[in-house]
């Protein structure tokens, strides 16, 4: 298992669980962000942050500090 942070662009991944607190947790998960998700990382900026990501048909950036609660694993 691996954080989001860490998956390069072009990568799919799934979430497999999160390492946040509950209210962050529940904010990454009101994005559409849940267990057993499909992600695939589009593009990271040039120093990291922030990551942008698909997931669920549509595109999201996430700040690396999210991302890294967000634990996935490859498919």
């Amino acid at each position: 298992m691996k954080s989001l942070k860490d998956v390069l662009p072009g990568e799919k991944v799934k979430v497999v669980k999160f390492s946040a607190d509950s209210a962050a947790k529940r904010r990454i998960m009101d994005m559409g962000i849940t267990k057993g998700a499909d992600i695939t990382v589009i593009k990271t900026a040039p120093l990291g942050d922030p990551v942008e990501i698909n997931v669920r048909g549509y595109e999201l950036t996430l700040r690396k500090f999210d991302a890294e609660t967000i634990l996935v694993e490859n498919f």
